[in-house]
């Protein structure tokens, strides 16, 4: 039976959750038991053998130079930021249309965020929209065109080619939010080598995720990764005593590291049955629903989503049938209260103040059975219908 097909009464699910790491959890019990136990044996809690291992073994994944374990996500971006010298009176551009992280991690540095639209294709960036927000910092002379930010939606990487190219033109930085896509590809260039600088997520409900709060960093570039590696140590190098610059305590934890070198032996599987699960998607509701797209881009698909009318509508009729969806994100940055000092009067992202309004996520995770698959199709087709 194709996924697409319609359920049989007697293997009808009685729900599909949104998340479910528990049947990942039981499959890989047995060695990540065995990584952590052996973790509490050597003690080295704090950047013990296996940090170095995964790092290793992250960087060659993704054909980055140098890749660093980092506290968390959030604090990925905020420590590559730093890594970069943003600070005070720099603008960092960043799309409307994602996690409030995003442009939280801007904030402490003393620089600006500053909200661009999002492409109504791909969801992410858009660079004519990025383009046109730096001739208005420039006008309005009162920042430094300093970074851009842009974030790989869901899972699919963001238009780097033509990000690139505008931000070099400007003499702008760019630093890949991936906190959503590692494991995704742009050709044949792997997410944490798109970028002189990328920053991404081992959050337990991402793609690669811990068992806790985890991220990395990947560049290619030697200086930036020393000073990642200073910054996450309170800007100590080494075990010397002497700060070299500002820091904080941004390491990821040995525990965390183990658990994820185990779920990386089965990473590739993963993600191929990921992509399964979106083609199943794909073929059973493209007639009824609007899905991101991005010609040559390869998503990870930390989320499967949909743009539908009546969204709200479509979301209880599915909670009603035991199918779980997210809303990924139901209010666009310039937004939220907590940015409203970077908001210039007037700013309108018409195509972000859209999709929040349009947007919901179905289950998509490796351990989805085919009658589960087919069951969201059912129930969403029964729904927008």
């Amino acid at each position: 039976m194709s996924a697409a097909s319609a359920v049989s009464p007697a293997v009808r699910p009685q729900s599909v959750p949104l998340y479910d790491l528990s049947r990942q959890r039981e499959r890989m019990a047995a060695g990540i038991e065995a990584r952590v136990s052996a973790v509490l044996k050597h003690g080295q809690f704090i950047l013990g053998p296996e940090v170095a291992e995964l790092e290793g073994r992250l960087a060659e994944y993704c054909g980055a130079s140098h890749a660093i374990g980092v506290s968390s996500g959030r604090d990925a971006l905020t420590m590559a930021l730093m890594a970069m010298g943003v600070g005070e009176g720099d603008a960092v551009f960043v799309p409307g249309f994602t996690f409030s992280a995003s442009a939280a991690s801007i904030a402490p540095l003393g620089a600006v965020p500053v909200f661009v639209d999002v492409d109504e294709r791909s969801f992410n960036l858009d660079p004519a929209a990025f383009e046109a927000a730096i001739a208005e910092v420039n006008a309005a002379g009162r920042l430094r065109p300093a970074a851009v930010m842009p974030v790989d939606l869901y899972g699919r990487p963001a238009d780097y080619p033509a990000i690139s190219a505008i931000a070099a033109r400007h003499g702008v930085a760019v630093l890949a939010d991936a906190a959503q896509s590692f494991g995704g590809a742009l050709g044949n260039q792997q997410v944490g080598a798109m970028a002189p600088i990328t920053a991404t997520s081992f959050y337990p409900t991402k793609p690669l995720g811990a068992y806790g709060d985890g991220g990395a960093i990947f560049t290619q570039d030697d200086s930036l990764a020393e000073a990642v590696l200073q910054i996450r140590t309170h800007g100590r190098q080494g075990s010397g005593d002497e700060a070299l610059r500002i820091g904080m305590t941004g390491r990821l934890d040995t525990i965390q590291a183990a658990v994820l070198l185990e779920k990386l032996d089965s990473f590739a599987w993963e993600i191929a049955r990921r992509r399964e699960i979106a083609a199943a998607y794909d073929e059973g509701l493209r007639d009824l629903v609007e899905t991101p797209l991005m010609d040559g881009a390869s998503s990870a698909w930390a989320l499967y989503t949909i743009r539908v009318p009546e969204r709200d509508r479509v979301r209880d009729a599915l909670q009603a049938a035991g199918v779980g969806s997210g809303l990924f994100y139901r209010v666009p940055l310039h937004r939220h209260p907590a940015f409203v000092n970077w908001v210039p009067e007037g700013l309108s992202l018409p195509v972000s103040e859209r999709l929040a309004d349009e947007v919901l996520s179905l289950p998509i995770h490796a351990d989805l059975n085919e009658d589960e698959v087919a069951y969201v199709i059912e129930q969403v087709r029964a729904a927008v219908a």
